[in-house]
């Protein structure tokens, strides 16, 4: 399991960008600047949407403090691509069909979902810094208020 003051895991993923354009991205690529990792479980599902539009609604303070954000979950690119649209979201989705970054970031495993058990992605986020080391780790995360406290961490 990852922690604080780690080394982050380095990732290669397709994803798509802000024009809706189909792009690989790496940790590397980031070098020199944060970067706000936020795993979410599915596309247009009710948590997942609103903690999404927060993190839009929220991007210019984001980029203020000089940070990216990064969303990844398992969704294909061409579900990103739509939620992306329908959300007018304006920040890179990755996708994470093998779900081998959300497990390497500990963003991945047994999660209880209607009293039962099962393996899933855990809500969870990452603050890295420029240097490529694990700032803050946000693990379980309630959508409510979530993106405030990135904000506040930057």
């Amino acid at each position: 399991m990852i922690e604080e003051k780690q080394a982050a895991p380095c990732f290669e993923l397709a994803g798509i960008d802000e024009a809706g354009e189909e792009k690989t991205y790496s940790l590397a690529d980031f070098k020199g600047q944060k970067v706000v990792l936020y795993f979410y479980p599915r596309d247009n599902t009710p948590g997942c949407t609103t903690e999404a539009c927060d993190f839009r609604d929220n991007l210019a303070r984001v980029h203020s403090s000089g940070a990216a954000v990064l969303g990844v979950s398992p969704d294909s690119i061409a579900s990103h691509g739509k939620f992306r649209v329908k959300h007018g979201l304006t920040f890179p989705l990755l996708s994470d069909p093998d779900k081998a970054v959300a497990e390497a970031y500990g963003a991945y495993g047994e999660k209880k979902i209607c009293g039962k058990v099962k393996m899933g992605i855990i809500r969870s986020t990452v603050l890295i810094d420029e240097n490529g080391i694990i700032e803050k780790i946000w693990r379980s995360v309630k959508v409510k208020g979530h993106v405030q406290e990135v904000i506040e961490a930057l």
